[in-house]
């Protein structure tokens, strides 16, 4: 079995090796992350681990899902995620730390909500030419979308027409991300270029 953990986007800063190489990297706070649930072939019909991030308050939980912690005997957590890539030794209450998980050097890939850009047109969201290269078969409006195909026959627009709409807040996944080092002290992993997601957002980091 592999290793996963749940964790939060804190920013990117420089990082400086040995031999004075700049190396630009994501700070991302992971773990404590508490074992939820253990699910099982026999009871469950498949192998998975409940981890949760993050805490909450019992008065913001409702009666379900206390129970559900108070089960495992672990304090509300404000996120939880199934993973069916941790050991399945695990059991409710046992709690995952970053530094028992991963080491510097690992490889890992790394999923999350991308940034939401709202409703966009057709230059920033397809990279259609706009202006100076008018786009397809108009020639007064530099960044409309222009002709999109449809005559008489067939009369319809296609399905995945490349035209606007809401541009982002979709799951997302980088794989090959390489951590740079890791601060068991302080629950911080480093991981070499940008990971999805805004500041605070929830990841997924699962080793490779």
């Amino acid at each position: 079995m592999g290793s996963a953990i749940l964790g939060r986007k804190i920013g990117m800063t420089s990082y400086f090796t040995e031999k004075g190489e700049q190396i630009p990297v994501t700070v991302i706070e992971a773990g404590p992350c508490p074992v939820v649930k253990v699910n099982t072939i026999e009871r469950d019909g498949y192998q998975s681990v409940q981890i949760g991030f993050g805490t909450r308050s019992e008065k913001r939980v409702n009666k379900p899902e206390l129970g559900h912690f108070r089960k495992a005997g672990i304090q509300p957590t404000r996120f939880l995620k199934e993973f069916r890539e941790l050991d399945i030794n695990l059991k409710p209450g046992d709690v995952l730390y970053v530094g028992d998980l991963f080491k510097k050097g690992d490889k890992v890939k790394i999923s999350g909500t991308s940034k939401g850009r709202g409703f966009q047109g057709v230059v920033k969201r397809h990279h259609f030419g706009g202006v100076g290269m008018t786009t397809h078969g108009q020639s007064d409006r530099v960044r409309a979308p222009g002709s999109i195909g449809a005559s008489s026959f067939p009369s319809r627009v296609f399905k995945g027409m490349r035209m606007a709409g809401r541009m982002g807040g979709k799951r997302a996944t980088i794989r090959n991300l390489e951590i740079v080092d890791i601060l068991p002290e302080q629950n911080l992993m480093l991981v070499k270029g940008g990971v999805p997601g805004p500041i605070n957002g929830l990841l997924e980091i699962v080793k490779l």
